[in-house]
């Protein structure tokens, strides 16, 4: 082992007995590291390389039963539990799992490292970016087969089990073009013809637009509107007390996990608005949320409206829709609820 590893896994080994209840995604940032390169000191103790054949992995997921799917950004947490069914793994821009309870959108491109990780009792499979970024996480619940587990990682154990992470720099996003570059009046005429909510991605790449800018250069407010930012706990809290169905979206450049179903327990921990529900659990930072907007995009069958929350990056924390399917319209009930929220 070198000198660096031997240092960081030190140095971590310190912080765990002055903080013993620090996550380590928290202690990566304390340690100025990734939190890949901090779990790939313990490769040869509790950790496992595993080889990154992701589709392969993936697919045999299932076979570990009833499990807990975990996909993070720096604000929200995202964990849902149930078995991994339906990959979808034919095309080459995103994979899916597509379940009632486990439903991913993969971006493989982005997944480099995989890890086998049992400490004490917990055991799980995770996967990490070429920067060392944690992309998706799946934990072993009670429920879940462990033999299973071990005849996986044995499968796909790598011959090298060296510690240590090579990690490379993301590129920077673009800088957001001018307003006065882009063709607003095409961007907003492309907007009103929308088909299908996929396709705002390619429409905002054609017209070269950021995110949060897209929604400022909107139509009119009947098609983005902000709203004020503690109106996301107002809707957890009245899509509990309602009984509505609703999906959330909470991704990385890695994986997007999704939940559709109701929301019962809504709380607050410190500035954490939190849903813990037996299933499925959200954690979102309050103080970390830059702009909140209602979007609404036609479709096919009629409106469908999200709320969209941001962080100072322009970049999207959390998505919330009311549950729908493609043929079926959209929830009355939850358009009701949004236009209180606008209100």
């Amino acid at each position: 082992m070198n000198t660096t590893i031997d240092t960081l896994k030190e140095k971590w080994e310190a912080l765990k007995t002055e903080q013993p209840q620090m996550r380590i995604r928290n202690a990566a940032d304390a340690l100025g590291v990734s939190e890949g390169e901090l779990i790939s000191t313990q490769v040869g103790d509790y950790v496992t390389v595993l080889k990154p054949d992701f589709a392969g992995i993936l697919t045999e997921v299932e076979s570990l039963g009833k499990v807990m799917a975990l996909t993070r950004n720096d604000e929200c947490v995202h964990e849902r539990k149930g078995v991994y069914l339906n990959p979808d793994f034919s095309s080459p821009h995103a994979q899916l799992f597509v379940g009632e309870d486990i439903d991913l959108r993969i971006f493989g491109t982005h997944w480099k490292y995989a890890f086998a990780v049992v400490e004490g009792d917990k055991k799980s499979i995770q996967f990490f970016g070429k920067d060392g970024m944690a992309i998706h996480k799946i934990y072993l619940t009670k429920d879940s087969n462990e033999a299973a587990f071990d005849t996986l990682v044995e499968k796909f154990k790598a011959e090298e089990q060296n510690p240590g992470m090579q990690t490379e720099a993301i590129a920077p996003k673009a800088e957001e073009k001018p307003d006065s570059e882009i063709d607003i009046e095409g961007f907003q005429t492309a907007w009103k013809e929308l088909k299908d909510t996929h396709d705002f991605f390619m429409m905002m790449r054609k017209f070269g637009v950021s995110r949060t800018q897209a929604l400022r250069l909107a139509p009119d407010t009947t098609f983005a509107k902000k709203i004020d930012n503690e109106k996301v706990v107002t809707m957890l809290e009245q899509a509990s007390a309602r009984d509505l169905p609703i999906m959330v979206f909470v991704g990385n450049r890695g994986n997007i996990q999704i939940h559709t179903g109701n929301v019962k327990k809504v709380m607050w921990h410190g500035p954490w608005i939190n849903v813990m529900d037996p299933n499925f659990n959200l954690h979102l930072d309050t103080t970390r949320i830059a702009e909140t907007w209602v979007v609404r995009k036609p479709t096919e069958d009629g409106m469908v409206t999200a709320i969209e929350v941001f962080n100072k990056e322009g970049e999207i924390i959390v998505q919330f829709f009311g549950k729908r399917k493609p043929g079926i319209p959209e929830l009355e009930t939850w358009r009701n609820l949004v236009a209180e929220l606008e209100a």
